[in-house]
C-alpha cells in the first residue's frame, strides 16, 4: 500500500519548497519530490534558483565586483593592494559552498516543518479515488499517495534549435556558473538578464565579452529611457553588445567556437570565442512528468495550463512559478505557492502580478515595476513623470558610483503611482519601496511627503517623486 499524504508537491524549487512549508504550517500532511544532485549525488533541493541560477550567479557577481573594485577603485579611497590576481577556482569553490548552505538551509526547514522529503523524479501514474498516485523514481522506485497535488517542476534553458548545450564549449546558465578558468573571450546569445549578469562577472574579470542580440532594441521590456541609461554604463565599461544581429551556424572546434551572423546593417560577420553561453530563454519542465496519465492539459510550449488562481484542468491539482504562465521569476513562484497551499486549506491566497518586481544584478543594476512610460503611451494613459539622477545624491557620491537614475511615473488625475523605474547602485533593495507603495495605491506625493533617511540612496526616490510635480527639495 503507497504512503499517504495530503498534499504532495513535485519540485523542490523556490515554488515548490514555499508551498510545501507552507501547507505543512497550514495542518496538512506534506510530501514534496525533487531530483536535484549535488557533485556527491546527494539531494540538492532549491531547484535552477539555488542551484544554477539567482544564488550562485549573484555569488559571482560579488566576487567579480570585489575584484574590479579592489584592481581600479580601491586607490581612489587610499587603499594600496599591489597586484590584483582572481583564483577562479577559489571563486567557484565559494559559489558551491553558498549553494550548498542553501541546500542544506531547505532540507532543515522541511525537516522542521514535518515535510516528508523524497529524493528522485516525480510523475503523475494514475488517478485514484480521492486523489492521484505519484511515481518517485530515486534509487529505487515507489508509488506515493495525495488528495492534492502541486506541479512546480520549473523550467530548463532553451538551446539554440540543433545546438545542445555540451557544457564545455556550448554553455547552458549551468555551465556559465561553473567555468574553471578565466577564458581569453567569451560570446554571449541573449542580452537578457542571464547574457548580461555573466556577462559582467568574466568581464571584470579580463575577458572580452561579446553579446549578440536578436532584438534590435536593448532590454525591450525595460522603460525605455531607463534601458538607454543602462547600455550606456555597459558600453562605457567594455561590454561589447551587438543587437539586431541573426546569428547563422555555429561550429565547435578544439580551439573554441566560430559564430557566423549578420549584423543590424546586413552584412556578413564572424565571431570566435573561447566558449559560447546561450541564453535564450527557458523552456517549462514538463518532460518526464507524464501528464498524459492523468489528463493534465499542456499548452503547445508546453507549460501546465492554469487559471488565475493557479488551478489546472484537474481537480485537486494546481501548478506554480517557471511551468505556468507569467514572468519566469523565483518570486513569482514563492508568491504562487504561498497563494496555492493557503487556497488548499480554505484561505483566500492572493497575488498581485502588476506589483512584481523585476531585478537585473549588473552594475549598475537595473530594477523595475508596474508600467513603463512606452506601455503607457501606448494604452493612451495620461501620466505625469519624475526623474532624478544619483549624480546628484550625496551617498551615491560617498559610495563613488553616481551612475543611473531613479523614474517615477504617475497617473496625470489622481498622482496613483503606476510605475517605478530604476538603473544605479543598489536599486534592488530600493525598488522595494516603490512596490509597497504601489501595493497601498500610493501617490507619487506620498512619497514625496514620506521622511527618507539622509544621507542614503533613497532619498533619490523622494527626489523623483517630487519630480513628478516638478517639485525639488535638492540644494
Amino acid at each position: 500500500m503507497s504512503k499517504q499524504f495530503d498534499v504532495i508537491v513535485i519540485g523542490a524549487g523556490p515554488g515548490g519548497y514555499i508551498a510545501a512549508i507552507r501547507a505543512a504550517q497550514l495542518g496538512f500532511n506534506v510530501a514534496c519530490i525533487d531530483e536535484w544532485k549535488n557533485a556527491a549525488g546527494g539531494a540538492a533541493p532549491g531547484g535552477t534558483c539555488t542551484n544554477v541560477g539567482c544564488i550562485p550567479s549573484k555569488a559571482l557577481l560579488q566576487s567579480s565586483e570585489h575584484f574590479e573594485h579592489a584592481k581600479l577603485h580601491f586607490a581612489d579611497h587610499g587603499i594600496s593592494t599591489g597586484k590584483v590576481e582572481m583564483d577562479v577556482a577559489k571563486m567557484i569553490a565559494r559559489k558551491e559552498a553558498i549553494v550548498k548552505q542553501n541546500n542544506d538551509g531547505i532540507l532543515y526547514l522541511f525537516k522542521k516543518n514535518k515535510v516528508t522529503f523524497f529524493h528522485g523524479r516525480g510523475s503523475f501514474a494514475r488517478a485514484v479515488d480521492g486523489g492521484y498516485e505519484i511515481k518517485v523514481a530515486g534509487k529505487e522506485e515507489e508509488v506515493i499517495t495525495g488528495k492534492q497535488i502541486v506541479v512546480a517542476t520549473g523550467s530548463n534553458a532553451r538551446a539554440l534549435p540543433g545546438l545542445p548545450f555540451d557544457e564545455e564549449y556550448i554553455l547552458s546558465n549551468d555551465g556559465a556558473l561553473s567555468l574553471d578558468k578565466m577564458p581569453k573571450k567569451l560570446g554571449l546569445i541573449g542580452a537578457g538578464v542571464i547574457g548580461l549578469e555573466m556577462g559582467s562577472v568574466w568581464r571584470r574579470l579580463g575577458t572580452e565579452v561579446t553579446v549578440l542580440e536578436g532584438m534590435d532594441k536593448f532590454l525591450p521590456v525595460v522603460d525605455e529611457q531607463i534601458a538607454k541609461e543602462a547600455k550606456k554604463a555597459f558600453d562605457k565599461q567594455g561590454l561589447k553588445i551587438e543587437l539586431g544581429v541573426k546569428v547563422g551556424e555555429v561550429k565547435v572546434g578544439k580551439k573554441g567556437v566560430s559564430v557566423a551572423y549578420t549584423n543590424a546593417k546586413g552584412e556578413a560577420q564572424t565571431l570566435d570565442v573561447d566558449k559560447l553561453i546561450v541564453s535564450i530563454g527557458r523552456s517549462a519542465n514538463t518532460n518526464g512528468l507524464n501528464a498524459e496519465a492523468v489528463g493534465l492539459a499542456l499548452d503547445e510550449r508546453g507549460m501546465v495550463v492554469v487559471d488565475e488562481l493557479c488551478k489546472t484542468n484537474l481537480p485537486g491539482v494546481w501548478a506554480v512559478g517557471d511551468v505556468v504562465r507569467g514572468p519566469m521569476l523565483a518570486h513569482k513562484a514563492e508568491e504562487e505557492a504561498v497563494a496555492v497551499a493557503e487556497r488548499i486549506a480554505g484561505q483566500h491566497g492572493h497575488v498581485n502580478f502588476a506589483t512584481l518586481p523585476s531585478v537585473i544584478y549588473t552594475s549598475p543594476e537595473v530594477a523595475w515595476v508596474g508600467r513603463t512610460e512606452q506601455q503607457l503611451k501606448e494604452q493612451g494613459v495620461k501620466y505625469k513623470a519624475g526623474t532624478f539622477p544619483f549624480l546628484a545624491n550625496g551617498r551615491a557620491r560617498a559610495l563613488g558610483d553616481t551612475t543611473g537614475m531613479v523614474k517615477f511615473l504617475a497617473d496625470a488625475e489622481t498622482d496613483e503611482i503606476l510605475g517605478v523605474h530604476m538603473v544605479g547602485p543598489m536599486v534592488s533593495e530600493l525598488i522595494s519601496e516603490a512596490v509597497v507603495a504601489m501595493e497601498f495605491k500610493a501617490s507619487s506625493e506620498d512619497i514625496a511627503r514620506i521622511c527618507h533617511a539622509h544621507p542614503s540612496l533613497s532619498e533619490s526616490t523622494k527626489e523623483a517623486a517630487l519630480a513628478v510635480d516638478k517639485r525639488t527639495l535638492n540644494f
